[in-house]
């Protein structure tokens, strides 16, 4: 049963009334307060420095068709994603879930797109079962695959399994195909891996699970990565489509400066900053309604922010100061800090977070040519770099695979999925 019309009116009356209730006239002027006073640098509640500019603090602003336009610094780029069929519990107790993860090149190459890493992540009960396997080649040596057990929980099973899959394939297949890129890389995600790095601030059993070799051997993948970038002086970044995190206003929260902050994530707070609106129309004439957006947005120009040095939250392992997971790291600690700087997309209204290691972000000239190829990129595309996108198409597995996958793992195993009604409802299973 759909809504009714008196019920449209009731939620759009609802929502009028929210409207005069929740004032946000003064966010602009607290987000340039915060800009201005608090981020040059951020001092946590310790006085640790939790955020800090690279080079100059400033927001910037590029005409949208003069960047799509302008040549990029970097004639190839390559892409890297992994994909899941997203964990899966079976009646015999195993929790699985399988990633794969491909790289893209741009100009293409086709070769390259053949190959593929997959991971499938297991987690069984009885500890007497042996699932580990090392990698094993198949379709002529173009795609390989392991099996590894993740350590037993009591809860969390289904994440664990998801985010061991999903990390060790990609970082084990940008290791692989490292030597492929000759002038920049880019995966689709976070530098490192977030999640593996959050256990350690959630509950005892997580933090005791980060204790573990495997864990800990993902995340030396993605340290063993840095390092092999840096040595090659081939810069890499992560391109976050979704930036969650919370080190700015997190740390303006701890520090209760008397502030009032009203976003939840950084996200809320940069795209506050970065939107731009039109200024009211004078007596010569209206305004520029071609180059505004809904509710007055400036369209006209992508802006983005400097760069970054972030050592908060889970920024903290990987910086100078903190201990890498406990990870042995062979170049100076400080080049593997993560640094980023945010774009803003004005026709789409999104916001992006790019992160490199310090080690390129402290290079003026790389810091420049980095700037300038995603803020070109994202101007063109209206979203993620090609590169990006490519290895997303690549590496993703479609509703009909996963469910085609799942029913070869209920013949396999000789047992069905565990389903859940929500599921069925919403169509994940056929």
């Amino acid at each position: 049963m759909t809504l009714d019309p008196v019920h449209v009116d009731s939620i759009a009356d609802l929502a009028a009334y929210l409207a005069r209730q929740v004032d946000d006239s003064d966010h602009v002027d607290v987000a340039a307060r915060i800009w201005s006073e608090f981020l040059d640098p951020l001092y946590g509640p310790d006085g640790r420095v939790v955020i800090e500019p690279v080079d100059e603090r400033r927001l910037r602003a590029a005409d949208a068709e003069d960047a799509a336009l302008a040549p990029a610094p970097f004639e190839t780029t390559h892409g890297l994603d992994s994909g899941t069929i997203n964990p899966t519990t079976f009646k015999n107790g195993l929790v699985v879930d399988v990633a794969q993860a491909a790289m893209a090149a741009v100009p293409s190459d086709l070769d390259l797109h053949r190959h593929r890493s997959i991971v499938a992540a297991t987690h069984v009960n009885d500890g007497t079962v042996p699932l580990d396997e090392p990698w094993r080649k198949l379709d002529e040596g173009y795609c390989r695959w392991r099996v590894m057990n993740v350590p037993r929980v009591n809860r969390y099973a289904e994440g664990i399994v998801h985010a061991l899959a999903l990390y060790l394939a990609e970082s084990a297949h940008a290791l692989e195909h490292a030597e492929s890129v000759s002038d920049l890389l880019i995966l689709d995600g976070p530098l490192y891996p977030v999640e593996l790095l959050n256990w350690r601030d959630r509950d005892a059993e997580l933090r005791e699970l980060a204790e573990e070799l495997k864990p800990r051997s993902v995340v030396e993948n993605y340290v063993r990565l840095v390092e092999s970038f840096v040595e090659r002086e081939v810069p890499l970044c992560g391109f976050v489509k979704n930036p969650a995190s919370k080190r700015i206003v997190g740390t303006l929260r701890d520090r209760d400066d008397g502030i009032d902050i009203p976003w939840t994530d950084d996200a809320a707070f940069f795209t506050r900053l970065l939107e731009r609106r039109r200024e009211a129309p004078d007596a010569s004439g209206p305004a520029d309604a071609a180059n505004h957006g809904r509710e007055g947005r400036r369209t006209d120009e992508v802006t983005f922010t400097n760069w970054f040095v972030s050592r908060g939250g889970v920024d903290a392992a990987v910086a100078a100061d903190g201990d890498a997971y406990g990870v042995e790291r062979r170049l100076d600690p400080e080049l593997y800090e993560t640094c980023f700087f945010a774009i803003y997309e004005p026709q789409t209204d999104v916001l992006y977070r790019v992160e490199t290691p310090r080690a390129f972000a402290s290079d003026p000239e790389v810091r420049e040519a980095l700037t300038r190829q995603f803020v070109g990129e994202v101007a063109a595309r209206r979203g993620p770099p090609e590169a990006v996108a490519k290895a997303d198409e690549l590496a993703r597995i479609g509703a009909g695979e996963k469910s085609s996958l799942r029913r070869k793992f209920e013949d396999a195993l000789d047992s069905d999925e565990v389903k859940r009604y929500d599921e069925l409802r919403w169509g994940d299973f056929e």
